[in-house]
This record gives C-alpha cells, sequence and structure tokens, in this order.
C-alpha cells in the first residue's frame, strides 16, 4: 500500500559522478546534474560539500521537455 505524501509527487535528478577535487574546499564529492536558475537550464558541475559550480553549460531550453524543434540543427 503506497503512502501519502502531503508533499505531492517527488521528482528524482540521477547524478553523475566526476572525478577531480573542487577548488574552493579541495573537497572529493563532485557530480553533475541539471540545475535551473535565471539564466534557464544548465548542466552543472557542483562539489557536494560546498555546492561551489566548477561548470555550467547551457542545456535543453525547457529542462527534461525537449521539443522536435529543438533537435532541428
Amino acid at each position: 500500500m503506497a503512502e501519502d505524501n502531503w508533499l505531492g509527487p517527488v521528482s528524482v535528478v540521477n547524478r553523475e559522478a566526476v572525478e577531480g577535487s573542487c577548488p574552493e574546499c579541495g573537497g572529493a564529492q563532485l557530480q553533475r546534474y541539471p540545475v535551473l536558475s535565471d539564466g534557464g537550464w544548465f548542466m552543472a558541475t557542483k562539489c557536494q560539500d560546498c555546492l561551489h559550480s566548477l561548470e555550467r553549460t547551457p542545456w535543453n531550453r525547457l529542462g527534461y521537455i525537449v521539443l522536435p524543434e529543438d533537435s532541428i540543427l
């Protein structure tokens, strides 16, 4: 039997482990995953200890939704 979740459905973001260390705190837990900011969706590599962004590259304009016109070069 499923439990009621008063917060609604929960999304799970797949995170990809990245080798290296954080230049800010020296942490070794780096992960790459999509983030939404004021500039739109980005694929970011972030330190999981201090949340410093090591890299941010533009991603799909609607995040997980890919429209057919987005795949036309």
